[in-house]
C-alpha cells in the first residue's frame, strides 16, 4: 500500500469518489454535493483557512485502487482554546482493513504532531460543528443533510488505534403527525409555558425574513456569542461573514417560517434554525449538480419531497435561561407545522452529552433519541491526562466560581 497526499486533480476526485465504492450497497448513505466536500479544502471558500491549515490523503492497494482516505486540520483559534494544543482528523473513509486505518491514522497523527498539535480531535470538521462532525454509533439509518454516516466497523479502528471519548452528541427525532396526517401537538406542558411566555410583558416573537437579513444576522451573532462563550471550552465567535456565507448556500432551503427569534424589550435574546433535510432530494443526485439535476432538485423542492426537518443550530443568552423562552420559540414552530402538512418528521440535532439542559428540553418536546455520534480524541503527547469534555467543563466552571 502506497500513501499519497492530495495534489492533482485526479487526485482530488480519487478523494470525492471513493465513499461512493465504498457505500455501493448501503440503502442509508446519501452521497453529498461534490462540490461541499471540495469546497471545505479550498482556500477561497472555507472562512477556517484564514486561521487554520489543512491536508489530506489518499492510500492505494497495491493494484493501485483507492482504498482509504483522511484529512488532517489545525484551527489555531479551536486548537488554542484547549489545554493544549489541538488538531483534527476528518473525511476518513476506508475499506475493511485495520492496516489500511492505522496507515491514515499514522499519516495525520504524524503531520499534526509536525505542526505541533500534542491531542487530535476526530472525526470533525475543518469548520463549523453543525456539519460532519463526530462517528456515527448507533441509529444507523438515513442521515439529516450534513449529519454524518459511517460504516460500523469504524468505530473499532478508531478506539484500538487509541481514540477515546471525548464527548458523545444525540439527535431526537419526533414525529409530528399520525398515519392520517393529522397533528400530533406537543406536550400539554409546553403549551402552557408558552403561552404563559406569550403574556408577560416586553416578550415579543418574530421569524427570519430574507429581506431583513442583516438584522436577523446581527441577532444570532450576539445570542450565539453571549450563549456559547460561558458554554464551550473551545469556543470560536461566530463571525458575520461566515454566517452570510452559510445563509448563501443554504438559500434554496431556507422557509423563514422554520427559523424563530425571541425578544425581550426589543433585545434578542433566543433563536432556533430549522432547515428541511435536503438529503430527501441529495440522495436521488449522485452529488451531481449539474443543470439536469438542478431542475430535479427545484421539482422536489416545490413538490415537498422534503417531509423531515433538522434543527441545525439554536441559542439562548445565558440571562434567559430557565425562563421558558425555548418552550415559547418550539410553540411558534408548532404553528407553523400545522400549516405545512408535508412536514411529518422533526430531528433536533445535535446536542452533546456535556448539555443536560438542552436533553431536558428535547425529551420535553415529546422526542426520543435515535442518534448517537462519539467525537473521540487522541493524545500525542502520551504524558497528558485523558479528561472528558464534561469533566473538563465542570473544572472549569468549578475554577471560576472558587476563584468568585
Amino acid at each position: 500500500m502506497k500513501i499519497l497526499e492530495v495534489a492533482t486533480n485526479e487526485d482530488k476526485r480519487e478523494f470525492i469518489d471513493l465513499p461512493k465504492s465504498i457505500y455501493r450497497d448501503d440503502p442509508y448513505w446519501v452521497c453529498p454535493l461534490d462540490l461541499s466536500v471540495e469546497s471545505v479544502f479550498n482556500p477561497e471558500i472555507n472562512h477556517t483557512f484564514r486561521h487554520g491549515v489543512a491536508t489530506r490523503w489518499i492510500l492505494k492497494d497495491n493494484s493501485n485502487k483507492t482504498i482509504g482516505r483522511i484529512a488532517a486540520f489545525i484551527d489555531s483559534v479551536r486548537s488554542a482554546a484547549n489545554s493544549q494544543p489541538t488538531g483534527g482528523v476528518g473525511y476518513f473513509e476506508v475499506i475493511e482493513s485495520k492496516e489500511a486505518a492505522y496507515i491514515l491514522f499514522d499519516t495525520a497523527i504524524k503531520w499534526l504532531e509536525e505542526h505541533g498539535m500534542q491531542a487530535v480531535d476526530g472525526p470533525i470538521n475543518f469548520g463549523e460543528n453543525d456539519n460532519n462532525w463526530g462517528l456515527l454509533v448507533d441509529g444507523f439509518m438515513q442521515q439529516g443533510y450534513g449529519m454524518p454516516y459511517n460504516k460500523q466497523y469504524y468505530r473499532g479502528f478508531f478506539e484500538e488505534y487509541g481514540f477515546r471519548n471525548y464527548f458523545e452528541q444525540y439527535s431526537y427525532h419526533r414525529v409530528l403527525r399520525d398515519e392520517k396526517n393529522r397533528i400530533i401537538e406537543f406536550p400539554e406542558r409546553i403549551m402552557k409555558i408558552a403561552e404563559w411566555l406569550a403574556n408577560r410583558p416586553g416578550y415579543s416573537f418574530r421569524h427570519f425574513e430574507v429581506r431583513n437579513a442583516d438584522r436577523y444576522v446581527n441577532d444570532i451573532v450576539e445570542i450565539y456569542n453571549s450563549a456559547w462563550s460561558v458554554f464551550k471550552q473551545d469556543f470560536t465567535p461566530l463571525e458575520k461573514a461566515f454566517l452570510y456565507e452559510s445563509l448563501e448556500k443554504a438559500k434554496p432551503l431556507i422557509d423563514e417560517e422554520l427559523i424563530w427569534f425571541a425578544y425581550h424589550n426589543n433585545k434578542p435574546v433566543a433563536f432556533f434554525i430549522l432547515l428541511p433535510d435536503a438529503n430527501q432530494i441529495f440522495r436521488h443526485l449522485n452529488g451531481k449538480l449539474h443543470l439536469w439535476n438542478k431542475i430535479r432538485f427545484l421539482y422536489y423542492r416545490e413538490t415537498h419531497k422534503m417531509t423531515r426537518m433538522r434543527a441545525i443550530v439554536g441559542g439562548v443568552h445565558p440571562s434567559y435561561h430557565n425562563s421558558g423562552v425555548e418552550s415559547a420559540i418550539f410553540y411558534n414552530l408548532y404553528k407553523m407545522f400545522v400549516k405545512k402538512p408535508w412536514f411529518r418528521e422533526l430531528e433536533l440535532s445535535w446536542t452533546g452529552d456535556f448539555n443536560p439542559k438542552m436533553i431536558s428540553i428535547y425529551e420535553a418536546l415529546g422526542t426520543k433519541r435515535a442518534k448517537t455520534h462519539i467525537t473521540y480524541r487522541y493524545l500525542i503527547n502520551k504524558e497528558l491526562t485523558f479528561i472528558r469534555y464534561k469533566d473538563e467543563m465542570y473544572n472549569k466552571l468549578h475554577k471560576n466560581e472558587h476563584e468568585r
